[in-house]
């Protein structure tokens, strides 16, 4: 079996050369498009996600010695979420060479979040079976890049931190309001307030109601914490 041009110019772009192509095929295919002869990625999706945790946490590890384990899991997380996933995904254009069904596509499943960063899951996976752990995580640690070296920006979760700046000056937990949303079902927009019981509030528009929400909560803090 031959990779098209396409993929494996997507090969170059993430840095390995198959000796297994059908192992990249599989993993660039979803559900809405396997058959009998084609299976999905979703397998290699499961493999892969665990070797991405054990390069993440190997790397943490090494970069940081005297970080207890409070410290770690933060930035492990920030790393091996499926938003970190998606956009490693999209610097590597994976989306275009995805294989869709018809009707997922025309959804505009090249873009959606879950879908990039299940499929990336999926590479990472396709290249451990094909070259092994060292050849997956020497892919990793450049596509991750400076992430890893900047996790600590990434593994402030805004919600969490305007929760216990509440806390602390003796208020219950910030509220959290869906005030619009626009755009078709299959790429939305919502717009999300954080409020907080002394009547602070700031709000802010993103395509999940979960990235919406950190982004107001990250908003309202700075300007608290500006004050």
């Amino acid at each position: 079996m031959k990779l098209s041009a396409d993929l494996t110019a997507f090969a170059g772009r993430i840095g390995h050369a198959f000796n297994r192509p059908e192992l990249l095929i599989r993993a660039l295919t979803h559900g809405s498009f396997a058959s009998e002869t084609r299976p999905d990625n979703q397998r290699l999706e499961f493999l892969g996600d665990r070797v991405l945790g054990l390069v993440m946490a190997e790397a943490l590890l090494a970069s940081d010695k005297a970080a207890r384990e409070g410290q770690l899991a933060p930035r492990y997380n920030a790393l091996v979420r499926k938003e970190a996933c998606a956009d490693v995904a999209r610097e590597v254009d994976l989306g275009s060479v995805l294989k869709l069904g018809r009707s997922e596509m025309m959804s505009g499943g090249r873009r959606k979040q879950a879908l990039l960063g299940d499929a990336m899951e999926a590479v990472i996976a396709a290249v451990y079976l094909d070259g092994g752990f060292d050849a997956a995580k020497a892919m990793i640690l450049s596509l991750w890049g400076s992430r890893i070296e900047n996790v600590d920006d990434d593994a402030r979760d805004a919600k969490t931190a305007l929760q216990e700046w509440a806390q602390a000056r003796g208020m219950p937990p910030p509220a959290y309001l869906e005030t619009g949303r626009e755009g078709p079902d299959h790429a939305p927009m919502f717009t999300i307030e954080a409020r907080l019981e002394n009547g602070a509030t700031d709000t802010a528009r993103a395509a999940s109601k979960r990235a919406a929400e950190q982004a107001a909560a990250a908003t309202l803090l700075a300007r608290l914490e500006a004050k």
